[in-house]
């Protein structure tokens, strides 16, 4: 429990707003749920969340110590009072995360709050599986990033043990990772590999493709597999031998047939004509292949998640298996 006093320059405030100003880390929705259990109280009695405050009053707060510190990159997950999260599996080791299109992974110039390494972390703080007052806690992390328009499955350890065996069977491509797309076109062959080099450039946050090594290129190999084509468009499966940024975007690009939606290496004709903002893109599929010893992680061996569906699939491919 912490106690406030009310000073002069503070008399005459409601009581939700006072609070709501020294609190910034507390929801709105949780401080108003507070005041109605009288976990807030004025003088030692409850009160309601429009009462005026007087000199002198003296505030007693049952709340969570982690509210009162300063808002930090760290603790902006506090802010969330209802975490909004499609989990595909979960277990005490790791949960598997169902992205939709538009959210972004960690914050950025442009989005500090509503991540979904946030979102992550409100759940289990709520679930009360992960608290960060504790001395040395791990601290829930990403194994696995996606772009912000791109929906789909994102890997997030609860353990450092599990953080470090995962990012260590990514390095070791012991993870299947396998995508859908709608392409503009269709491939010939409709089935093969897409090898090259990308280059990107930070300044313009851009990929090029291209067919021989190129200074700070780095190699790219993916696996391509048409699975329907209706009209101009086809949907297909990728699975990526490499991780690079953007990758299947810029090799799709490259052999003609870019992705629906993409601002960036996309037909902007055709995105127009569909309406599409976003890159028809999905990490649907995650395998857990770990040819080698996974230590605690092995009951995981051989298992493979999927997501429920696949919103462009539906739309433009319905009735697609």
């Amino acid at each position: 429990m912490r106690e406030l006093t009310i000073g002069k320059n503070d008399a005459g405030q409601r009581l939700d707003r006072f609070v709501a100003k020294n609190l910034p880390l507390l929801p709105s929705a949780l401080l108003q749920k507070y005041i109605r259990l009288k976990r807030v109280k004025v003088n030692g009695r409850g009160a309601k969340r429009d009462a005026r405050l007087q000199t002198g009053d003296v505030l007693q707060l049952y709340i969570n110590d982690e509210f009162f510190d300063k808002p930090k990159e760290e603790n902006l997950f506090l802010s969330i009072f209802q975490p909004h999260l499609n989990i595909v599996y979960e277990d005490e080791n790791l949960l598997l995360a169902d992205k939709r299109p538009g959210l972004v992974v960690h914050a950025d110039e442009t989005e500090r709050v509503n991540t979904l390494i946030n979102h992550i972390q409100a759940y289990l703080y709520q679930k009360r599986e992960w608290s960060p007052r504790q001395e040395n806690a791990f601290v829930p992390a990403l194994c696995n990033r996606i772009d912000r328009n791109t929906g789909g499955i994102v890997i997030a350890a609860k353990n450092a043990e599990t953080l470090r065996i995962i990012n260590e069977k990514i390095r070791n491509h012991e993870l299947e990772k396998s995508y859908l797309c709608a392409a503009v076109g269709r491939l010939r062959p409709p089935e093969g590999k897409i090898e090259g080099f990308l280059l990107k450039d930070e300044s313009k946050k851009l990929v090029t493709f291209h067919r021989r090594p190129v200074p700070g290129g780095k190699s790219a190999a993916t696996l391509y597999r048409t699975l329907e084509t209706r009209g101009e468009l086809s949907l297909v499966e990728c699975r990526l031998l490499t991780g690079r940024t953007h990758q299947i975007r810029v090799s799709m690009a490259e052999v003609g047939c870019p992705l629906l939606g993409d601002g960036k290496y996309g037909n902007g004709n055709i995105n127009r004509k569909y309406c599409e903002t976003r890159q028809a893109l999905y990490a649907y599929k995650l395998a857990f292949s770990f040819p080698t010893d996974a230590g605690l992680l092995n009951y995981l061996r051989g298992r493979e998640f999927t997501v429920p569906d696949v919103p462009f699939k539906e739309k433009y491919f319905p009735g697609k298996k």
